[in-house]
C-alpha cells in the first residue's frame, strides 16, 4: 500500500512547500484537485499545457510523491447541453494533462440528473443510469487513445450508488482504461451503516478486481445523515478492507479523506499499524 492524503486537506502553502511537508510527514502518493491546490498560477483548461504537466511531473518526483488521483469531479448526467459540452472538454483537458503527468487515474464521481449535482430520488432511475453510461463513453474512449485511466467513484447519493450498479457500467462500457476509485464509507448511509462489513464485502467481491484507487476515511452518525471523518476517529473496522488490499493490491494508492493538519499524520499511522499487523 502507498499511503497517501488529498492535496487539499494537507497544511495551505505554496505547492512544491506543500508537497515537501507531506513528503516529511511519510505520505507516498496524494489526490489532486488542481483548482484546489494551485493558486500561483491557472489551473484552467487552457493552462493545462505538456510544458505545466511536466513541471508538476518534476516537482512532484522530487518529493517522492505520485500523483495518485487527478481529480474531475464534474456532472456528466447534468440535462444542460452547454454545460454538459463544457464538462466533456474538461474532462478531455485532464485525460491528456494526465498522460504526460503520469498519474494513476483520472478520477470522478457520476453524478445526478440535474443542473445543481444535487442528490435526488431520480438518481436511482434508470434513466439516469443510461444517461451517464452514454455520456461517460466517450470519455473512457478518449482515455483509451490517450493510454489514461479513468476511474468512477462510486456514492450512494450520486447515481452509481452501489456496487452492483458500478459493475454495471463495467460491464456496459467493457474497458481496460475504465476502473474504480473504492471508498466504503461512500457506499453508507442511515439506512445501511449497521450492514457495512456486508456492504464492503459486496464492494470487494464484484469491484475488486477492478479497483485502482482506495480512499480511506472513518464516520459517525448524526442526527439525519453520518458524518465523514478522519480514520480511526470513528466505526469503521478496516481490517477486512487492507487485508483485501495486502493479498490482492499490494502496492496500490490509498489516500486519506475528511483528515486536517493536526490529524492527517495520527490518521496515516493508525492505518499503517493496521496493516503491519495483518
Amino acid at each position: 500500500m502507498q499511503l497517501g492524503i488529498r492535496l487539499h486537506d494537507a497544511v495551505e502553502l505554496p505547492l512544491e512547500e506543500r508537497l515537501a511537508n507531506i513528503n516529511k510527514q511519510g505520505f507516498k502518493c496524494a489526490h489532486v484537485a488542481l483548482k484546489k491546490v494551485i493558486s500561483e498560477y491557472s489551473a484552467e483548461n487552457t493552462a493545462l499545457t505538456p510544458g505545466l504537466a511536466m513541471y508538476l511531473k518534476n516537482l512532484f518526483a522530487k518529493n517522492n510523491i505520485d500523483v495518485a488521483v487527478l481529480g474531475c469531479y464534474l456532472n456528466l448526467a447534468t440535462p444542460d447541453e452547454a454545460e454538459l459540452k463544457k464538462t466533456v472538454e474538461t474532462y478531455m483537458a485532464n485525460i491528456r494533462f494526465a498522460s504526460i503527468l503520469g498519474c494513476g487515474v483520472v478520477g470522478t464521481e457520476t453524478g445526478a440528473p440535474n443542473t445543481e449535482y444535487k442528490p435526488v430520488p431520480e438518481c436511482r432511475s434508470e434513466e439516469a443510469l443510461q444517461t451517464f453510461i452514454t455520456n461517460l463513453k466517450p470519455i473512457v474512449e478518449y482515455a483509451e487513445k490517450m493510454g489514461v485511466i479513468v476511474a468512477i467513484e462510486p456514492v450512494l447519493r450520486h447515481i452509481v450508488y452501489s456496487p452492483k450498479r458500478a459493475r454495471q457500467v463495467l460491464d456496459a462500457i467493457q474497458s481496460p482504461n475504465l476502473q474504480i476509485i473504492l471508498d466504503p464509507v461512500n457506499l453508507l448511509g442511515m439506512e445501511n451503516y449497521e450492514n457495512r462489513e456486508a456492504v464492503i464485502a459486496e464492494a470487494i467481491e464484484l469491484l475488486g478486481e477492478a479497483t485502482a484507487v482506495v480512499h480511506i476515511k472513518d464516520f459517525v452518525v448524526g442526527e439525519d445523515d453520518l458524518v465523514s471523518i478522519a480514520a480511526g476517529t470513528g466505526i469503521m473496522n478496516y481490517e477486512n478492507l487492507l487485508r483485501f488490499m495486502k493479498k490482492d493490491k499490494p502496492y496500490i494508492h490509498a489516500t486519506l479523506e475528511d483528515t486536517n493538519p493536526e490529524n492527517a499524520v495520527k490518521a496515516r499511522k493508525y492505518i499503517q499499524e493496521i496493516w503491519d499487523n495483518l
